[in-house]
């Protein structure tokens, strides 16, 4: 329970600040711990952030996945619905794995982390749009909304859901 509570409040810091700007007493503070609790839990700061990864991840596709449609097209929009509320309200700086990689490309865990978390993401797409040979176009996509948010925000989804209606109508 508490290295839940922990990893909840490490993916708030690191969201809102970033990975390089927090030092480990700032963490500290924002998760409302002892230093001695926080290394219990999370021994570096890179275990903190692949903790507060591995939170998101589990938050995100809970969140993705709300209420969906059973599968096929109607979905997949939704599924892309569903992100654009995720980075209005959770990472208008954009995904926030893509920004762990960015901050650490050498840190085997932190990768790892966000291979899993995007390997996840496009099972669900191909899963949810009942179309595997299509998985990574649609991961693609998602992908893209994610990475261009900060910059083009809700025009990326709409710009996304017009070319994920034309790929399922021509590919059907």
């Amino acid at each position: 329970m508490m290295r839940e509570q922990i990893a909840a409040s490490l993916e708030q810091a690191f969201s809102q600040y970033g990975f390089a700007e927090p030092g480990v007493a700032q963490l500290k503070t924002a998760c409302n711990v002892s230093l001695r609790t926080l290394y219990k839990h999370y021994p570096s700061k890179e275990a903190m952030i692949v903790g507060a990864l591995e939170y998101r991840h589990r938050r995100y596709l809970s969140f993705l996945l709300h209420e969906s449609c059973s599968s096929g097209v109607q979905s997949v929009l939704y599924i892309f619905s569903q992100l654009e509320k995720w980075m209005q309200e959770f990472a208008p700086h954009g995904c926030l794995s893509m920004n762990a990689i960015a901050a650490f490309p050498d840190n085997p865990q932190i990768k790892a982390a966000v291979e899993k978390h995007k390997q996840d993401v496009r099972q669900i797409l191909a899963q949810q749009s009942q179309r595997d040979d299509l998985a990574t176009a649609l991961f693609l996509l998602h992908e893209g909304v994610s990475s261009t948010w900060p910059l083009l925000g809700k025009e990326a989804v709409h710009s996304a859901q017009k070319v994920l209606l034309q790929l399922l109508k021509e590919d059907s």
